[in-house]
């Protein structure tokens, strides 16, 4: 289906003759590869997982501020990836977010990208990955939400998608290429699975078009805080702290998660001191992570990083 200047489900991006539904170009299983195993430094508990919009209920109730790490799953190799997800568990992720690689991801910049195309070239798709988290997502203790773009769902099917990662214990899907005209049926099939479905929602977005993509969040409302693609900034927008105050009050009591450009301990203090719910950073944990000189090394910086980030939260 060919798209002309039509937004996606926040109104992130202008796109022209882009063919969203094309097939996804994900190579064939391979198997894991078999990295040293590296041990956090805080053991990681088996419990019985509470799903998004009850881990919110909790956090409001103690005073605190949700942590949501993003990381691209298989970057550097799955192996690394399931021991990634111990570590940020083990360091107090409230939620973590995990990034099935795509071959043309339009709401990420380079940093995603980069891991996305490394993830790819060691043949990490769909099934690697679910295979990885049945056998982890047991171990820990936060919930996982999937961000997965919408071909290599359609590619599976909406139906089998939700009920497959419904299998393995993903609890909340974000999906950043759909319109919400085009949501019907995977939030029918979501809910029929009691996935949570996220929606986002962008500073440009319209008031009435930003009521609707509310209504129809579950989990969290995603609010990115700036228009364009994932990437650290240098500072975060100060309409990011009018919006938080605007859809506070006038549009909804869902949690309200700030993410995109969101990479220093000082912004996710100054985004939690605004009245964010939680806050989601991505490029650069993917940066530490997928960029070190080996995952060892790269696992050890994730849980340094991770804590500082973590410790400005009340």
């Amino acid at each position: 289906m060919g798209i002309s200047l039509k937004s996606t489900a926040a109104g992130l991006f202008l796109l022209k003759n882009h063919n969203t539904h094309s097939p996804s170009r994900f190579p064939s299983f391979k198997p894991l590869v078999s990295t040293k195993r590296f041990t956090p430094m805080a053991s990681v508990a088996t419990s019985q997982t509470l799903g998004i919009s009850e881990t919110f209920s909790k956090l409001k109730n103690q005073g605190k501020v949700a942590f949501i790490p993003y990381i691209t799953a298989g970057d550097p190799d799955l192996s690394t990836t399931a021991e990634a997800l111990k570590v940020l568990d083990s360091c107090g992720s409230d939620i973590i977010e995990l990034g099935v690689p795509y071959s043309d991801p339009l709401a990420d910049g380079p940093v995603i990208q980069a891991a996305a195309t490394r993830s790819l070239a060691r043949g990490t798709n769909l099934n690697a990955i679910l295979s990885m988290l049945k056998e982890v997502a047991p171990q820990l203790s936060c919930p996982i939400a999937l961000f997965a773009y919408y071909n290599p769902i359609l590619k599976r099917g909406v139906e089998k998608f939700m009920s497959a990662i419904r299998d393995v214990g993903i609890q909340g899907l974000v999906v950043p290429d759909v319109p919400l005209e085009e949501t019907e049926l995977l939030r029918r099939e979501a809910l029929k699975n009691k996935i949570e479905l996220v929606m986002l929602t962008t500073p440009t977005t319209p008031t009435d078009r930003m009521k609707a993509i509310v209504e129809a969040a579950e989990g969290f409302v995603y609010l990115v805080s700036s228009v364009g693609v994932t990437g650290a900034r240098a500072s975060v927008s100060d309409r990011v702290q009018t919006l938080l105050t605007e859809i506070k009050e006038q549009v909804t009591t869902k949690p309200i998660v700030v993410g995109f450009g969101i990479s220093k301990p000082e912004h996710v203090k100054q985004v939690a001191r605004w009245g964010a719910d939680g806050v989601i950073v991505g490029s650069a944990i993917v940066k530490v992570l997928g960029e070190a000189k080996s995952p060892e090394e790269g696992l050890k910086a994730l849980e340094t990083f991770t804590k500082s980030l973590k410790s400005v939260l009340p």
